[in-house]
Formats: C-alpha cells, sequence, structure tokens
C-alpha cells in the first residue's frame, strides 16, 4: 500500500473513504470496503480543536496504516491536521481536497461523518455534490447499541478485551518501544519485555492478559506492582513463552486476547511466582501453545 500526503498526492480517478478511523473497528471497515484510496488525519482532529478533551487514542498512525494495509487498500492519504486545515468551510475541504486534489469519482463515508470549520459540513452536503458518487454508510450496530471508537475505548479502558475484539473484528493492539527494568522479573524466573504505555493511547485497565506478540504467547501485566512497592507510574510488562533473546529498543506489538485476572498484591515473593506460574499455564491455554 503507498502512503501519500495530501500535497504529493496527483490528481487521478479514485475511489476514496474519508474518516479518521482511530481503531479501523467494524463500521469503518463497512465505509472502506470498495474504495481504493482511504484519505485520514494526523492527529486526530480533537488534539488540535479541542486538546483539553482530546481523547486516549486506539490507534496510533503506524498501527492504522498497517489495520487499513490488511483490507486490501492499495493507498492511503494522509492529511497533516492543524488549524488551518480546520479553519477550511466544508465547500473549500470537497473542491480543494476530493475533486481538484484527488480527482475523486466516489466518496465513501459514515452517516455520522462531520468536516469542515466547527464540522459544519455532513453526509448530506456531499451525497448533494454531482461531481463524484456519494455512498453514505449506516452505523453498524452489536449488541442493541452502535460500534463507536468511543465505546471502543471504554471497554478496552475497562479491561473488556474479549468484548472489544468482536467490535474491531480482531485484538485490541498496543505498540510500544522496549525499554531497559529493574530485571526483576528475570530474578523471578519470568524475564518480561518492559514498555512505558503513551499517556495519548487507551491503557487496558491493570491486571493480567493473555496476549500475543508475534509468533509467541505472552502473559502480559499491566500496572504498578503493588507487591514490590513501586507505584510510579504503569508499566507493561510481557512474558514472551518460549522466547529467548535480546528485544531492547525493539517496537513490540501486543494482541489482547483475554484477561487473566486483577492486578493483586502478594504476601512473598513465592506466592508472586506461583500465580505467574498459573498465569503462564492459563495463557498457553488460551493460545494453544
Amino acid at each position: 500500500m503507498k502512503v501519500t500526503s495530501l500535497k504529493d498526492a496527483a490528481p487521478r480517478a479514485r475511489r476514496v473513504a474519508v474518516g479518521e478511523f482511530d481503531g479501523v473497528h467494524r463500521g469503518h471497515r463497512e465505509v472502506i470496503a470498495g474504495n481504493d484510496t482511504v484519505l485520514t488525519f494526523e492527529p486526530h482532529p480533537q488534539v488540535v480543536v479541542r486538546p483539553d478533551h482530546a481523547p486516549k487514542l486506539l490507534t496510533s498512525l503506524a498501527l492504522k496504516t498497517s489495520l487499513i494495509e490488511g483490507l486490501g487498500v492499495s493507498e492511503l492519504v494522509v492529511i497533516p491536521f492543524d488549524l488551518d486545515f480546520a479553519a477550511q468551510s466544508p465547500e473549500e475541504f470537497i473542491d480543494s481536497v476530493l475533486v481538484r486534489k484527488l480527482g475523486a469519482t466516489h466518496v465513501s463515508v459514515g452517516e455520522n461523518f462531520h468536516f469542515g470549520h466547527r464540522a459544519s459540513g455532513n453526509a448530506e452536503m456531499l451525497a448533494a455534490d454531482t461531481r463524484f458518487e456519494t455512498r453514505v454508510v449506516p452505523l453498524v450496530g452489536a449488541d442493541g447499541q452502535t460500534i463507536s471508537s468511543t465505546q471502543i475505548r471504554t471497554l478496552v479502558a475497562a479491561g473488556e478485551v474479549e468484548h472489544a475484539a468482536e467490535l474491531l473484528a480482531g485484538p485490541f493492539r498496543l505498540q510500544g518501544e522496549v525499554i531497559s527494568g529493574d530485571h526483576r522479573g528475570r530474578e523471578l524466573g519470568f524475564p518480561t519485555a518492559n514498555i512505558a504505555p503513551d499517556a495519548a493511547f487507551v491503557l487496558p485497565a491493570y491486571g493480567v492478559y493473555a496476549c500475543r506478540v508475534g509468533p509467541y504467547a505472552a502473559a502480559v501485566s499491566i500496572g504498578v506492582r503493588p507487591t514490590f512497592g513501586d507505584g510510579l507510574r504503569p508499566l507493561v510488562e510481557a512474558y514472551l513463552l518460549d522466547f529467548d533473546g535480546d528485544l531492547y529498543g525493539q517496537t513490540l506489538t501486543l494482541e489482547f486476547l483475554a484477561r487473566l485476572r486483577d492486578e493483586l498484591a502478594f504476601d512473598s515473593v513465592e506466592a508472586l511466582v506461583a500465580q505467574i506460574d498459573a498465569d503462564v499455564a492459563q495463557t498457553r491455554e488460551i493460545c494453544g501453545v
């Protein structure tokens, strides 16, 4: 898949799906289906226009790009979203971006899509333009609720990663660079890859999870390690089963399959090790390894 900025995109006949697509959930996938080009924005518009109310995101641009590529899209066009762009009228967005710059012949959006200054443009405005065909995709529902990025963020933050996966059409993914830790996991017999979570993104509720990291199953702990009284900042610790190597400086993608338990404080190191043994056994069962 080709990834380009708007200024570098030459006009041609395009079928364009437009949206922020945070999470690339099942509703987003309906909007994207059948299109060769996806147009998205970076950073999230709310980060620019309402920074104090901006949501914690489900996906970085890199992860969103990977998920969109997996849908068979041939081109991703990324618009750098800033205050100047936010000030564009809906008419300017249609004329300058969709028509002149991209040459769109078909435009696909969700029925709740808004654009332009103060989000004053909507799907009906696009559908009224005769220079391209507009496909307005109805909101997708599940369990009597409309699927939304907001709903999925709430589920992930509550640790309900299995429910979130149903709405995402795949596991919730968390990315981060492996940093040096205090080697406490190694001392316990469970060497972990430690990731300091980025505060801009949703973090699953503190606890222990069964995950996949590439080809490896992983027992992943999120929290502040109450047994040792650290309590300073949250840390993601991934114990990759049957892995032996150095991961420092690498970026890992953790795929969350199931929540095993809450974060607990233990009376002794021996009790903690016994519980980790049980967590690892449960992770093996869930991951089939």
